[in-house]
């Protein structure tokens, strides 16, 4: 069997770390330089030929400065002859631009699952794409883990009997349904017109949240204009407590402060699919690790095993 190197990009390397720590081997030295002309030099400082290669990068902030340090790595391990070139990669950031919903946009969530193929990535393994159809913007394998799991995990020590899960929109209301069912929860679901990337309307609440306690569940939140929007349609129903879990927790502009800001609002919980921005912070913040469900997906990659039985497992 082929020997195992990772790497990592620039964009969150403690997550890198602690994944390679679970599987317990070293995360291998990536060198970054930039030209007088601004352009980006990537080498490896690991050998890779004939090795089963991992690239962790998800796609933050900076997101253009990412991708293409991305890129330059899989053209690097492929230059290197690295045996496959798997793409771990947290956070899709692309995969919000999938449709063409106006004349002569770009399709951006293809174009750049086309530049990571091209640059020789085999493989890419992500986490809570922002819908499913970005599946078949790949031509190679994606392994599509998600972090219900985790995020049932930390709810279940507290009394679930009058909870209910909301999903601020009917397009993420399926994954809203299985979280409720890890947990045993009824769920609930917002009726949200988007009008620009940062304005919505939520014009009602279907499904039964007074008097109980909610938790708001999404894929991501950025700015946290949908968030805050369907707080305003909670308040007028009365629930209980209110509580917020996402998977990717980028909290651009100061979103988590906002969030953090709203008395009602009892706990803040993401995972660390990508760093919590520096100075944007809250006391009611939880960060919850997705390393070791991507280390184990890694490992059964690596070995030939089957990654979707990981769904299984409550």
């Amino acid at each position: 069997m082929r020997d195992i190197t990772v790497f990592s990009g620039s964009a969150h390397p403690e997550l890198a770390a602690e994944v390679c720590a679970h599987l317990k081997v070293p995360l291998s030295p990536v060198r970054s330089s930039r030209f007088a002309n601004d352009c980006l030099e990537v080498q490896l400082q690991s050998n890779c030929r004939e090795r089963d290669v991992f690239l962790i990068q998800p796609l933050v902030a900076p997101v253009q400065e990412h991708l293409v340090e991305l890129l330059m790595m899989c053209d690097a391990a492929r230059g290197a002859s690295a045996g496959r070139i798997t793409v771990v990669m947290p956070h899709y950031a692309y995969a919000r631009s999938d449709k063409k919903d106006a004349p002569r946009i770009s399709l951006g969530g293809r174009l750049v699952a086309d530049l990571l193929v091209a640059a020789g990535a085999g493989r890419v393994l992500t986490m809570a794409l922002h819908s499913p159809q970005v599946h078949g913007f790949f031509s190679v394998p994606v392994d599509h883990l998600h972090a219900l799991r985790e995020l049932a995990r930390h709810f279940r020590g507290r009394d679930l009997s009058r909870t209910t899960v909301v999903s601020p929109d009917l397009g993420y209301a399926k994954e809203a349904a299985a979280f409720a069912r890890m947990l045993g929860a009824q769920v609930a679901a917002g009726a949200k017109q988007r009008f620009a990337d940062d304005r919505v309307s939520i014009s009602s609440v279907i499904g039964e949240v007074a008097d109980r306690d909610v938790i708001v569940l999404d894929d991501e939140i950025a700015k946290g204009s949908t968030v805050l929007e369907l707080l305003d349609r909670l308040r007028e129903l009365r629930p209980r407590s209110i509580r917020i879990a996402c998977t990717h927790g980028l909290f651009a502009a100061g979103a988590l402060r906002r969030l953090g800001e709203q008395p009602d609002v009892l706990e803040v919980v993401c995972t660390n699919t990508v760093p919590v921005p520096d100075g944007d912070t809250t006391e009611k913040l939880t960060v919850l690790s997705i390393a070791p469900a991507l280390a184990e997906a890694v490992r059964r990659i690596h070995n030939g095993e089957s990654v979707s039985a990981l769904f299984d497992q409550s």
